[in-house]
């Protein structure tokens, strides 16, 4: 009896996260859109990047942002280097001033990506804060799209687009679900409210910046900021931001297992967006995305631990084991075998990646139990950035 509830409950679990939100939020976009305006508005803005050890990285950041199509009187970049140890400062500097760029460097010691983000913040004056990572390039017409929504009175935040970078090996598995994961923030854009911003580029009103607390993702945190205090944050499709995936799956595992703990302790510190009653159907949205999509690890494992115990005997022994058995060989052929055209197949670098995300996530759920925080971090890049 217990084998077969927990099997029941867990089965539920995965396809109500998995198939029938998605499902319930793509029909609810479409039956029950809520648009915004958009204008061709150029705020003055205030570009804050968070630096730690990117001396390969910002010579082409900057080179990137000479290009975008944005008034260079109405745009300030500061780039605070947290306790960087390569050339990170001197390069930002040089380049800067060869592109033109307004740009100001703050040479900071380790504080944490929190303490050199408000630190960067505060030595802009823009109206809109927009955030970025060293490594991610924008399209030439990125920041014109991502401040467009400010038109609407009731938009207090913009996601940009992140965008992988098409025909990188090894990648096939984290661009098919982030792939996924673009139409499901469309769709929550559509219905109201998308659910949070990526570090790649975001924008915010200035007068609703609350700071970024420690151990937390920051995107998270200083976007979900918007919705609490009342405002819509929206989705810019055309604001595109492109990045490489990790390339090397030891370091992709430890950044998604970083990425996931800083998550759900973001998500306790928005615990009063978890509120139906306060925030409606954007609480059923950041219960199954940040919350039961995070911790799926659990009744994917009790699933696979009781669907053998629960059928066994029966005509669904074999198909249960089956698929178990499936999974588990082509998320070990995608790991071994990443490199060659096997591993790159759809479905099985899909399995591989989704077992690197939920191992992570399983050490995440366990860091934040023991009170693990993450306050500084090392970026990890793809080869030819390093």
């Amino acid at each position: 009896m217990i084998p077969a509830v927990l099997m029941w409950l867990s089965i539920l679990t995965l396809a109500w996260t998995l198939l029938l939100f998605p499902l319930i939020l793509m029909i609810r976009a479409r039956l029950r859109p809520r648009s915004f305006v958009t204008a061709d508005l150029t705020p003055s803005i205030g570009m804050v990047i968070a630096a730690h050890n990117e001396e390969g990285s910002l010579p082409a950041k900057l080179d990137n942002l000479a290009g975008v199509d944005y008034p260079t009187g109405r745009l300030e970049i500061v780039i605070a280097s947290d306790g960087s140890t390569d050339g990170t400062v001197e390069t930002a500097r040089r380049t800067a001033g060869r592109e033109g760029l307004p740009v100001r460097v703050l040479d900071l010691g380790r504080v944490g990506k929190a303490a050199a983000l408000e630190a960067a913040i505060a030595d802009t004056t823009g109206e809109v804060l927009v955030f970025t990572d060293a490594n991610s390039m924008l399209r030439a017409d990125a920041l014109r799209k991502l401040v467009a929504p400010f038109a609407d009175p009731e938009v207090g935040g913009v996601a940009g687009n992140q965008v992988y970078l098409e025909g990188d090996r090894g990648t096939e598995g984290e661009q098919t679900f982030w792939n996924l994961e673009r139409r499901l923030k469309q769709a929550e854009s559509d219905a109201g409210n998308t659910i949070s911003a990526t570090g790649a580029l975001y924008a915010i009103r200035r007068r609703l910046f609350t700071g970024v607390p420690e151990g937390v993702t920051d995107d998270f945190a200083v976007s979900t900021g918007v919705i609490e205090q009342g405002w819509r944050l929206v989705f810019a499709p055309e604001a595109v931001a492109f990045e490489s995936p990790a390339h090397e799956p030891a370091a992709e595992f430890g950044r998604k297992r970083r990425i996931m703990t800083r998550g759900l302790r973001g998500v306790l510190l928005r615990r009063r967006l978890l509120n139906p009653l306060r925030h409606g159907f954007y609480s059923v949205q950041l219960w199954t995305h940040k919350v039961l999509r995070r911790l799926l690890v659990i009744p994917a494992l009790m699933a696979m631990l009781t669907a053998p115990l629960v059928s066994y005997g029966t005509w669904l022994f074999v198909p249960v084991i089956a698929a178990e058995c499936g999974f588990v060989t082509a998320a070990v052929l995608g790991h071994l075998l990443s490199s060659r055209p096997v591993g790159r197949i759809r479905p099985v670098a899909a399995c591989a990646y989704l077992a690197l995300v939920n191992a992570a996530a399983l050490l995440a759920v366990w860091d934040v139990i023991r009170g693990h925080r993450v306050t500084v971090w090392t970026p990890h890049r793809s080869p030819e950035l390093r």
